[in-house]
């Protein structure tokens, strides 16, 4: 990692550890423990904390805050406002240990959704505005409502999948299941 990324003059940026090609918006604050990937984009008014790492080409929109104990993989999409959580019982007078939140490779999570910590979610799934997700997300998933839900499984490319075993998404990726609530792409 290196010094070459923006930061617009409102931006506070204490972390060393910021990508080549990120760019930090108005407002924000990124502590001195964060790591932040290349290519990066972090909208106006986000916080990150000291024990959050973040992947490269990852999408952070506007007024959302990532607490200690957050990682997110790369090419992730967080859209305006989603909330992250990092303690199941808060209390303002009460010492807590983080819970850790893990977002995996190019899941997409839609504006106002409320992710509750403790959880993961996999690869290329995909959550709906609104939603409040309450436990792990399998990987080429798409859930929505409150609390979430499975809807279906998605491509990569966010087609909707249909199969028994296997299948072929119209943009050429092939999937299998592969036992209990997972599949996996294969090609």
């Amino acid at each position: 990692m290196n010094d070459s990324f923006y930061r617009h003059p409102s931006a506070i940026v204490e972390s060393p550890r910021v990508g080549r090609g990120t760019r930090i918006w108005a407002f924000s604050h990124v502590l001195e423990g964060a790591v932040i990937g290349d290519d990066c984009n972090i909208g106006e008014g986000c916080f990150i904390e000291n024990d959050v790492v973040i992947g490269n080409g990852v999408v952070v929109k506007n007024n959302i805050s990532i607490w200690d104990g957050i990682t997110i993989g790369n090419n992730v999409f967080l859209g305006p406002n989603v909330v992250l959580t990092n303690d199941l019982f808060p209390r303002a007078k009460r010492p807590s240990t983080p819970r850790r939140i893990v977002i995996k490779e190019g899941a997409s999570i839609g504006a106002n959704a409320t992710i509750i910590c403790g959880i993961t979610i996999g690869e290329y799934a995909m959550i709906g505005a609104g939603s409040v997700v309450t436990k792990d997300v399998p990987s080429y998933s798409l859930v929505y409502g409150n609390p979430a839900r499975f809807i279906s499984w998605i491509c990569a490319c966010t087609n909707k999948l249909s199969f028994d075993e296997e299948t072929e998404c119209v943009c050429g990726r092939r999937y299998r299941k592969t036992g209990g609530n997972t599949i996996k792409q294969i090609s």
